[in-house]
C-alpha cells in the first residue's frame, strides 16, 4: 500500500490557489473517498476516474482508496481535478512512478472512455501555476493551445489518461484517439463595422472619438432609428489594441467564461451587449457554485453597450454604480471573495418615451408623466457618472444627400485620431498612476500643475453654482475637456474645449 501525491489548481475569479492532491490506498473495505471540501461536480470524479482507468488499461487498486485534496478549508469545484486524482491514485499502486507525477501539476477533466476534455479557466489556472513557481503542467490537449500563451510555462498535452500514465513512464501501448476540443466560437466584435457607414449624426461621430480618445462612459437620448446602436457597436473599432498586461487579463476571462481562446491572445477589446432581461448576478458575475465573471467583466478593457436601457432591471442598474466608479467587481459569498476587473465603457441607449417618438413631429401617444417615468427608471447617481450625455437626431433627407458627396470619416482615420490622443494623454499623465483621462481624479484635475483659469471655467462654474451639475458632473466635465484638447491637439483646454465638454455633458436637455 502507498502514497502518492500531485498538484492542481482551484480558481476563485480569475485568482488561483495550489492544491495538492494526496492519494492513499489501505487495506479496507474497496471504495474512492474524496476529501477536502469537494463540490457536486468534483465529487462525482471518483466514478469518472475510476471508469476512465478502467477503460485505459488500468484499473484502479481495488482497495480503499482515500484522495485528500489540501488546504482543506478551500472549497473546490469544478472537474478540473479528475487527471491529477486519478494520476495520484494510479501513482499510489505504482503503476507510474510517484515522483515524476509529483513533479507535474496537473488540470483537466476525464470522460468516461478516459479522454481528456477542455476544461474552462485553464489560461488563469496556467498562470496562477506560474505564479506560485511552477514551470511543468499537464494539461487536456484541446487545451494545449491556450495553457502555451503564458510564457515560461512547460505545456504537455495529452490527448487521454492512457497518453498521460505513459509521458510518465507506464509500460502501456500507446492508442490513437480523437482528441477532444472545444467548438469555435465567433467574435462578438465584429471588425468590418466601419464608421463611414454611419450618416449624418456629427456631433454623435464627434462625442465617440472624445470617449475612445479619453476612455469616458456615453449615454445616447434619441427616437428609433436615429442610429445609436449602429454607433454603439462602432466604438470598439476606434479604439487601439489592447497591451500585453490587458491581453492577458481579456484572454483569461474569456477562458473562466468557458469561451474558447485559440492559439494567440486576444488583442481588440471585446464588446457585450447583454439583452435588457439580463439578472444583476448576469451582469456582474455570480453563481451558486464556481463564481464566474458576468458581462460587465468580460467587457473589461472593452466596451459595455447597454440597448433600450430603461428596459433593465432597477438592481441591474445599480449594480453597476460601484464598478463605475473603482473599475473592479468583488463578489462575496459565505467562504469566498472573487474578484474581477470591470474597467469597460458603459455605452447606455434610450428612447426618449415608451413609443419613441417624442419628439420627432409624429403622434407621441405618451403621456408626460409616463414619459418621465420612463427616463427616470434611469437613476440620477448612473447618469451623474456617465461623462458624455447626447441627444441622437433622425437623419434628414438632406443629410442623406449630402452624405452620397463622401466627406464621411472612416474608423481607420479616427482612430488614428484616438491613438495620437491618447498618446498625448500617456506623456502628460506619465508620473501618475493613470493613462486615460477618464482615470484621473478631482483633486488632481484641481491641482496646481493642471488647474484651468478661471476665465476658461466661467461657464462650468456658473453651471455648478446654479446645480446644473453636481460636483462629481464637474471633475467629469473636465475630463471630457482634457480628452477633446488632446484630440484637437492643444496643450490644455480653453473655454472652447471646457464648453464643448459642458454641451457633451447636458446636450441631452439642450
Amino acid at each position: 500500500m502507498g502514497l502518492a501525491r500531485t498538484r492542481s489548481v482551484a480558481l476563485i475569479g480569475l485568482a488561483g490557489s495550489i492544491v495538492e492532491v494526496e492519494a492513499d490506498i489501505s487495506s479496507q473495505l474497496p471504495g474512492l473517498r474524496l476529501i477536502g471540501l469537494p463540490d457536486a461536480a468534483l465529487a462525482e470524479a471518483a466514478e469518472r476516474v475510476r471508469a476512465a482507468a478502467k477503460n485505459s488499461g488500468c484499473a484502479l487498486n481495488p482497495h480503499k482508496l482515500t484522495v485528500n485534496l489540501s488546504p482543506a478549508a478551500l472549497r473546490k469545484h469544478g472537474s478540473g481535478f479528475d487527471l491529477a486524482i486519478a494520476l495520484a491514485c494510479l501513482a499510489a499502486d505504482g503503476v507510474v512512478p510517484a515522483e515524476s507525477v509529483g513533479a507535474v501539476l496537473h488540470i483537466g477533466e476525464l470522460a468516461l472512455d478516459g479522454r481528456l476534455r477542455p476544461t474552462p479557466g485553464m489560461l488563469p489556472a496556467v498562470i496562477a501555476a506560474a505564479r506560485w513557481g511552477y514551470r511543468t503542467v499537464m494539461v487536456p490537449a484541446g487545451n494545449a493551445d491556450e495553457a502555451a500563451l503564458v510564457p515560461g510555462i512547460r505545456v504537455i498535452g495529452v490527448a487521454s489518461l492512457r497518453d498521460a500514465l505513459i509521458w510518465h513512464g507506464a509500460r502501456l501501448e500507446p492508442i490513437t484517439v480523437d482528441v477532444l476540443t472545444a467548438p469555435a466560437e465567433e467574435d462578438s466584435v465584429d471588425e468590418t463595422l466601419d464608421l463611414i457607414d454611419v450618416v449624418g449624426n456629427d456631433e454623435a461621430i464627434l462625442a465617440l472619438q472624445v470617449a475612445a480618445a479619453g476612455g469616458h462612459h456615453v449615454f445616447m437620448l434619441g427616437p428609433p432609428g436615429a442610429g445609436k446602436t449602429m454607433l454603439a457597436a462602432r466604438l470598439p473599432g476606434l479604439l487601439p489594441d489592447l497591451g500585453p498586461a490587458a491581453s492577458l487579463e481579456v484572454s483569461s476571462l474569456r477562458s473562466l467564461s468557458g469561451r474558447p481562446v485559440g492559439r494567440s491572445l486576444i488583442t481588440r477589446p471585446p464588446l457585450e451587449a447583454p439583452h435588457h432581461t439580463i439578472t444583476a448576478a448576469a451582469m456582474v458575475g455570480g453563481g451558486s457554485g464556481q463564481i464566474r465573471p458576468g458581462a460587465a467583466a468580460r467587457a473589461s478593457h472593452g466596451v459595455l453597450f447597454l440597448d433600450e436601457a430603461p428596459e433593465f432591471a432597477a438592481a441591474v442598474l445599480d449594480a453597476l454604480r460601484q464598478p463605475l466608479e473603482s473599475g473592479r467587481i468583488s463578489i462575496h459569498r459565505a467562504n469566498a471573495v472573487a474578484h474581477f476587473p470591470a474597467r469597460f465603457q458603459l455605452v447606455l441607449a434610450a428612447n426618449p418615451c415608451p413609443c419613441g417618438q417624442y419628439g420627432t413631429g409624429d403622434d407621441c401617444s405618451c403621456a408626460p408623466n409616463s414619459r418621465r417615468r420612463y427616463l427616470a427608471r434611469l437613476s440620477g447617481p448612473l447618469l451623474d457618472r456617465i461623462d458624455i450625455q447626447l441627444a441622437v437626431k433622425r437623419v434628414s433627407a438632406a443629410e442623406l444627400r449630402l452624405s452620397a458627396d463622401g466627406g464621411r470619416l472612416s474608423s481607420a482615420v479616427a482612430r488614428e485620431r484616438v491613438l495620437a490622443a491618447r498618446a498625448a494623454a500617456a506623456e502628460r499623465l506619465k508620473d501618475t498612476p493613470w493613462t486615460l483621462n477618464s482615470e484621473t481624479t478631482g483633486p488632481w484635475l484641481r491641482g496646481r500643475q493642471t488647474r484651468l483659469a478661471g476665465s476658461v471655467t466661467a461657464l462650468l462654474d456658473r453651471a455648478l453654482e446654479r446645480g446644473g451639475i453636481t460636483m462629481r458632473g464637474y471633475d467629469r466635465v473636465l475630463r471630457v475637456a482634457w480628452s477633446i484638447a488632446d484630440l484637437t491637439g492643444v496643450s490644455r483646454p480653453g473655454a472652447d474645449e471646457v464648453g464643448q465638454a459642458l454641451y457633451l455633458r447636458k446636450g441631452m436637455a439642450s
